[in-house]
Parts: structure tokens; sequence; C-alpha cells
């Protein structure tokens, strides 16, 4: 076996650049590799990557084995120390074919520079994802926050944004290619612009996509914070069908000490306020998000306040994760809890989740959707609810009746108007 295999954790700005990661290693030459984009949110994460590495080199013995990712950024010298490693690279270094050279001239088996230096971010160009219908464009990358429990800032760098000109540009392209849903995505997209002349807001970029890329059918937000959304957006939420129902909200908590604690900029009567604003604005809206169970110092009462916010926001799709102490954040110093409780709240948190996307299916039931097919017999709503229809293409947005859901995603036939039946 041969050619280049991509192994990625993590998020959806991960998932775009692994395919510019493929892009660059083939333009350096490599022909035999493994390229593992890693992720340092959780210690979980680490650990699957480290064993996703060992499995690499006993399958592939002859493979150039690279890693890179926001793991490997952070703590490079463990990664370099693990003999089935060939070469780790940074997360700016993961972008450029000369990185991905092999030979006695090359350098250092670990090429990771200091990622804070870096103070802009080019609009990678990308013509799709392979073998996916939907394509992600990275908007912005790095985060100028702390969250007392987040290592990304270390692996990402301070908030950058690609200029909309350049977006907008690779949309287009994107749409002549044949995809008919891009997703906009970065580490804070919702903090875009604010390194950019003029200072243009993601709202800003979201109206300016839409108004210049009339054939784009489909426009979805990957993560936001709902505290830095403008008036832009919105107007956008509003106003646009093409800008899609469903907004994965970055809440992480329900209960305000935890938040002041995690060092959040919203607390809990925030993102309520919200939630209700946007759903007054687009009545069939769908949120996500997500909550983090655990935390240091949480009581049963702080995480009672977490349960009560999936309903108090209307919370369907959840992303629950169980606190994990990363080194040298401020969270890892704080009084830990016992870790069969962190699992336990998780766990709990998740089942709460289970109950509230299920309501958000049976009453979809009956429902007229518009769904984008991923592959054969699945896709996706405009609410991003995964949607089992046996009909349509990879791409294809297909008009479809709910007919019902089983395990966790809605079932659907296509819906014909009275000309097609005929």
């Amino acid at each position: 076996m041969s050619g280049i295999d991509v192994r990625t954790f993590g998020c959806r700005l991960n998932t775009l650049e692994s395919e510019i990661m493929r892009r660059e290693a083939e333009a350096a030459g490599l022909t035999d590799a493994v390229l593992v984009n890693t992720c340092a949110v959780t210690a979980e994460a680490v650990r699957q990557a480290r064993q996703t590495i060992r499995k690499a080199r006993r399958e592939r013995p002859d493979a150039r084995i690279v890693v890179s990712g926001c793991a490997a950024q952070i703590d490079g010298d463990s990664f370099a120390a693990m003999d089935e490693v060939d070469l780790v690279l940074g997360n700016n270094e993961k972008l450029a074919a000369k990185s991905y050279t092999f030979g006695v001239d090359t350098g250092a088996k670990i090429r990771v520079n200091d990622i804070m230096s870096v103070t802009e971010t080019a609009g990678h160009m990308v013509d799709g994802l392979a073998g996916r219908a939907r394509a992600f464009v990275e908007v912005q990358n790095g985060c100028d926050h702390r969250c007392t429990f987040c290592v990304i800032p270390y692996g990402r760098g301070n908030s950058r944004s690609v200029p909309m000109g350049a977006v907008v540009d690779q949309i287009r392209r994107l749409v002549a290619g044949g995809y008919r849903e891009a997703v906009l995505t970065g580490v804070d997209i919702t903090s875009y612009g604010a390194d950019l002349p003029g200072h243009p807001r993601l709202g800003t970029l979201v109206q300016a996509i839409l108004r210049h890329v009339p054939d784009l059918p489909r426009l979805r937000l990957s993560s936001i914070d709902s505290i830095e959304v403008d008036e832009a957006l919105m107007a956008a939420i509003a106003e646009e069908p093409r800008l899609m129902p469903h907004f994965h909200l970055s809440l992480q908590h329900g209960h305000d000490l935890i938040l002041k604690r995690m060092k959040r900029r919203h607390l809990r009567d925030d993102a309520i306020r919200f939630t209700d604003a946007v759903r007054r604005l687009r009545p069939d809206v769908v949120f996500g998000a997500g909550l983090i169970a655990g935390f240091p110092t949480e009581t049963g009462e702080h995480f009672a306040a977490s349960l009560d916010l999936i309903e108090d926001c209307g919370l369907t799709h959840l992303h629950v994760f169980p606190f994990s102490p990363r080194p040298g954040t401020p969270a890892a110093r704080m009084p830990q809890l016992d870790r069969q409780v962190v699992r336990e709240r998780a766990a709990r948190l998740r089942d709460a989740g289970d109950t509230a996307l299920a309501h958000h299916l049976a009453a979809e039931t009956g429902a007229t959707r518009s769904v984008l097919i991923e592959e054969a017999g699945l896709g996706r709503t405009e609410h991003f609810t995964r949607t089992v229809i046996p009909t349509g293409q990879p791409g294809d947005i297909v008009t479809a009746r709910i007919t019902g859901h089983e395990g966790g995603r809605l079932t659907a036939e296509r819906a014909f108007a009275e000309s097609e039946a005929a």
C-alpha cells in the first residue's frame, strides 16, 4: 500500500487544512506518507493521535509519518520523540510544500516555529474536499481570548482574518466546481475582521458572500460565540433564507460562577436572550452547543444549571466534553473533581441532549425540508439534522417530506410537486 493517507482529529478547520496538507505534500513529491493532523482540545484527543501514529507505523512500515496540528504545535518534542514519527510540522508550516521535504540538507525533525509570530492568514484555495458534498472555507484563524481551560490559542496563535475579497473569490470557485453548500470556518469566526482595514464584522462578510455569489444555494456557519454576534449578522439571519437556520453556540456552561471561572465573556442570561432573539427573527431555527461537564469547583447546583440551559435555550444538537485538564492552563491548577463524577455528569448531559434531539426529530415528522445529499442514502436538512433518504446523488439538494425518525436520524422521501408527479 502506498499513497498519501491523511488522519484528521478535531475541528472543521483541521478538516479543511488536512486537504491543504495532502495537496502540499503531493506538490513536494511525497508518494508514500501518512499525515496525522492532531487536536489538542482534550487529553483524549492527544491520546488518540498517538495511538493512530503507532497503528499507522504497523500498517505502513515504509511510509513517512508526518505529524502536525495543534497538539504538535504545542508539544512538538513529545511527538518527535516517538520512534514512529519522521517529521513534526507546526500549524503554519504544514500549509507549505517546502515543509514536506526530506533529506540530509532539509533540517531538523521538528519544524515548528512560534505561532504567535504569525500575523496573517491566507485564503488557502481548495477546490473542494474529497468525498464531501459541502465545502469548508477558512475565514479566520487563531484566538485572542484566554479561556482558562483552553490551550488552542497556543496552538493557533492570535486571531487573524482572511480578506473578504479572497473569501468571496474562493466561494465563487467552489460553486463553479459544483458545491452547493459552503461552511465558514475558523477558530473564533465571530471575531472576524478586527485585524482587517475598516474592521468588517462576520455579518458584513456573510452579506457580501450572499450578495456577490448569488448561485450559492446554502451558506452555513461553524461554531459562533453569541456575545460577539453583530447587527449585520442578525439582519442576515432574519432576511437571508440561504443562510442556514442552524447555529452551533460556544456556550460551555450554564452557571455564571463557572462561566466567570472559565473566563468566558457571556453570562447565562446573555445566552438565553440571544437564542430568544434569533428565534423571534427565524422561528424555525435550531441551535447546537458545546458544553463542558465537570469543570473544576463545579457543584451539583452548578451542573444543574447546565442541564437546565438545554431547555432554556432550546438546544438540539449537543457536543458534550468531560473536562480535561490541559497542562499550562489556569483551570489545570484549580481544585479538580473526581474523574468518575466528571464522567457521570458528561453522561447525564449527553442523555439530556439525546432527549432534546428526539423531541426535535419527532416534531419534524410531516415537514417538508431541503436535504443536501452527502452520500448515497444520507443527507442533512437545513437544520443540520442527519436524514436517511433513498434518493438523490451526493451534492444534490432534494426537497423531501419527513416521514419519521429512527436511530437519531430523520427518515424522508422525495416530495414531488404536482407537475412532477404527473
